[in-house]
């Protein structure tokens, strides 16, 4: 059985701040958000979330490293869709460098 590919995705909530996750299947992943108990303790109270940001990354190592990075950038670069994404070209470019060694 093929292993489910992860994305990144982030979330602007009604206060103004992003909340930065991984999932397999995002909607669904949103929908827990608003709608039950296995939405992150975060979001609970912040409604309406906005999808802002998402990218397909692969196996859920490499998700997770990227979002444990992403977790750490300044708000401004989080916010700007386009140097987020060079960002994330820089984490995935080092991990793979990483494992060639």
């Amino acid at each position: 059985m093929a292993e489910a590919s992860y994305s990144l995705y982030l979330v602007r909530c009604n206060d103004g701040s992003l909340y930065t996750g991984i999932a397999t299947d995002i909607a669904r992943r949103l929908k827990e958000h608003a709608d039950s108990r296995r939405g992150a303790k975060y979001l609970r109270g912040k409604a309406p979330l906005t999808l802002v940001f998402e990218r397909e990354l692969g196996d859920r190592s490499v998700a997770t490293k990227v979002e444990h990075q992403v977790k750490k950038l300044p708000r401004h670069e989080k916010s700007d869709t386009t140097i987020l994404s060079a960002r994330i070209e820089d984490v995935l470019a080092s991990i793979e460098s990483a494992s060639k060694e």
